[in-house]
């Protein structure tokens, strides 16, 4: 099968969308710290995949726990296999048994973390429980019982994060000997994409909208996240320039670029320079490309 990569970099809007580990009473965002000094928040690339598998609408991959005692190891079953469960197709896995070589199979499908590109800049919210609080001191007829206090950071911005296939891999298991048709093969991605396409996360009772509002890439002969460190917006633009600067004209040939209108303030420029279509042309256009690459192999 003919060596093939899919690529696509995406920006989306969101806010807040994933917490570490609180310090005391309040609750800190994933974020890190770049050159110029200021933090930006992140979604990490298993929250990404946590959430692409949970809406996938495909059976989740059985699990067990190996070893003995306080040590067992959570993992995928050792029955489980690419044939029956397009999660570790997609995203693999790592099976240990005592005495025995780990039996792994490497990601086919890797995403980036989901990086902020407006700095985070310390706002938090102040939470309390006083309502509950008032009605139990009501029923109990207790005025002694305070309310809880606690802050979270809190952070709304655009994201950007990056997704790549190995199409020539998918569906391959050398190590099971198993290799299941094209057919299936252009079926498992074309449904992955949908997934993107509509992604979101639910968090702390919000439903943060994770769909595309620009996305850009592509089928290519090349594995290279192209688009991955290029895409960046200023002042509610995107920034054109770079993206051209990145693509050969083998690459450009085989770019589409998605945007959702109005959304940015150069959006006629995007469609003019870019030749830029809306976003579920983008994708439609994408699974079109899969479904050939699949057929002509």
């Amino acid at each position: 099968m003919k060596s093939k990569g899919l690529t696509l970099t995406i920006l989306m809007q969101a806010a807040s969308a994933n917490y570490g580990e609180s310090l005391g009473n309040i609750a800190s965002l994933k974020k890190v710290t770049r050159g110029d000094g200021y933090q930006y928040t992140y979604i990490s690339r298993q929250a990404l995949r946590y959430n692409m598998i949970q809406q996938l609408g495909e059976p989740l991959a059985t699990l067990s726990a190996e070893g003995s005692g306080d040590k067992k190891v959570i993992q995928f079953d050792k029955n489980a296999t690419i044939k029956d469960y397009p999660e570790i197709d997609f995203f693999g896995y790592m099976k240990t048994a005592t005495n025995k070589n780990a039996h792994v199979r490497s990601a086919k499908v890797r995403l980036s973390n989901a990086i902020s590109l407006e700095p985070f800049r310390g706002d938090t919210d102040f939470l309390n429980n006083m309502g509950l609080a008032a009605r139990i001191r009501k029923d109990k007829n207790d005025e002694s019982i305070n309310n809880s206090l606690a802050q979270s950071e809190i952070h709304h911005s655009y994201y950007r994060y990056t997704v790549t296939i190995d199409l020539d891999q998918i569906g391959i298991d050398d190590t099971d000997e198993i290799e299941i048709d094209n057919q299936e093969k252009a079926r498992r991605v074309a449904k992955l994409l949908d997934t993107v396409a509509y992604l979101y996360r639910d968090i702390r009772g919000r439903r943060e909208d994770f769909k595309p509002l620009f996305v850009i890439g592509g089928v290519y002969n090349i594995k290279n996240p192209v688009f991955e460190n290029i895409l960046n917006i200023k002042n509610n633009s995107i920034l054109i320039e770079p993206l051209k600067d990145v693509m050969t004209k083998e690459i450009k040939d085989q770019t589409r670029v998605g945007v959702v209108s109005g959304q940015f303030d150069n959006t006629d420029e995007l469609k003019k320079e870019l030749n830029a279509v809306s976003v579920a042309k983008f994708f439609d256009s994408l699974k079109q490309k899969v479904a050939d690459y699949y057929e002509g192999n």
